[in-house]
Formats: C-alpha cells, sequence, structure tokens
C-alpha cells in the first residue's frame, strides 16, 4: 500500500470507531488474525483473544443498547470516553511504521472519531425527541449497516470508503442542521400562539 493508502485507511477506521468503536476494533482484529491483511506492528494487538474477546461482547452490548430509546442517547454520553481514544489508537497505529504512535496521527484519529461521534450522538438524541420508536430503529439499523459495510470496503478500497464515510458525514450534518432549524421554527411557533 502507499503513504496514500495507509492514510486514508487510518482516517477511515478512526471515522467509525466514532460510530461503532468496538465492532471496528473486533473488526481489525479479526481481519489481521484471518489473514486478511497484514496490520502494522502497533495494531498486533488487536488480534489478541483478549482484546477480540472484549471488543466483541462489547459489540454486542452496544448493538443492544442502541435499540432503546433514551438508552442509546445515555449509551453515546458514555462511549465518548471510549469512541475518541479508540480512534485516536487506531489512526495512530496505521500510521506508524515502527509501532511508535506519533502525536499528529493522535490528534487527526481523534479529531475524526470525535466528528463522527458527535454526528451520530446529536443525531439520535434528535431522534429521541419523536415520540415514537421506528425511526430510533432505522437510524440504529442504518449505523450498523453502514459500519459493517464501511469495514469491509476499508481494507480492499480505503479511498472509497474514506469517501463515503466523508460524504455519510457531510450528509448527516446537512440534516442535522435542517432538522434543527426545523425544531427552531416550530418552536417559535408553538411560542407565539400562546
Amino acid at each position: 500500500m502507499t503513504e496514500a493508502h495507509i492514510f486514508a485507511l487510518g482516517l477511515a477506521l478512526a471515522c467509525l470507531a466514532g460510530v461503532r468503536a468496538y465492532f471496528t476494533v473486533f473488526g481489525v482484529g479479526l481481519a489481521g488474525l484471518m489473514g486478511w491483511v497484514d496490520l502494522p506492528a502497533a495494531l498486533e494487538v488487536t488480534t489478541s483473544p483478549w482484546v477480540m474477546g472484549t471488543a466483541g461482547a462489547l459489540a454486542i452490548v452496544e448493538f443492544a443498547a442502541d435499540k432503546i430509546p433514551g438508552v442509546d442517547s445515555g449509551w453515546d454520553l458514555l462511549q465518548t470516553l471510549a469512541r475518541i481514544p479508540a480512534g485516536a489508537f487506531l489512526a495512530a497505529a496505521t500510521l506508524s511504521d515502527d509501532g511508535q504512535l506519533a502525536t499528529s496521527a493522535l490528534v487527526l484519529g481523534g479529531g475524526a472519531a470525535l466528528g463522527t461521534h458527535l454526528l451520530k450522538s446529536g443525531t439520535r438524541a434528535l431522534i429521541n425527541a419523536s415520540p415514537e420508536p421506528v425511526s430510533n430503529w432505522a437510524a440504529s439499523a442504518g449505523e450498523d449497516t453502514a459500519a459493517f459495510g464501511a469495514l469491509a470496503l476499508v481494507f480492499s478500497y480505503p479511498w472509497l470508503s474514506l469517501a463515503v464515510l466523508l460524504g455519510v458525514l457531510l450528509a448527516g450534518a446537512l440534516f442535522v442542521a435542517w432538522l434543527a432549524r426545523w425544531a427552531w421554527r416550530l418552536s417559535g411557533r408553538t411560542a407565539a400562539d400562546r
């Protein structure tokens, strides 16, 4: 892989960690363990049975918690402590040739994970304001599908995966801005009716 491909791979993994950190770590470990990809030295730790077992178990817990309105927002708040450092580690470990994690790569990865995490948690908080659970389940299933699809693409086509992730981020940000504007106008009308 070229330097540009490795950069795209690291950034894409960081973005994925902002949405599904445990699933991403488990997927990276599985890809390395099965020999589907040669992992950089710093990412070899993800092939450990302890890391894979813990990440797999927490991915299942996250899958279930993410389907329950209200619980998912609490889970997202708690996962701020895991998703951002996981994204920082995955990006820095991918970009590291010698196993040393560069500060610039840690910051880049943490920033990418923070962006996707804020978009995910902000969108879910807005969706939770609606009284019906179907939109919450649909959003969670969409996140699961996107994470699985992007992780499947990331090792073979890191540029395509990164472009898809950034496109989804942009679309999500535009949707959140539109939804917030709509809610703001609706609350203004409600206040004027009183």
